[in-house]
């Protein structure tokens, strides 16, 4: 687990780019204690490791 400072984005933008993965970005939220995707301001996020387990509920190839 690590901390990135975001501005204006949302949380579908950084799963993508630290965990490689846009539909983890429920595994963000819920880290942070948040339910709305978008990030307004400048915010401290924890991300988490990495899981290629965790597919945001969508089948993989």
């Amino acid at each position: 687990m690590y901390t990135v400072l975001v501005a204006g984005t949302n949380l579908f933008a950084v799963a993508a780019q630290e965990l490689g993965d846009a539909t983890q970005w429920f595994r963000i939220a819920a880290l942070n204690g948040l339910t709305d995707p978008m990030v307004f301001g400048l915010v401290t996020l924890q991300i988490p490791n990495v899981d290629a387990s965790q597919t945001g509920g969508l089948p993989t190839a």
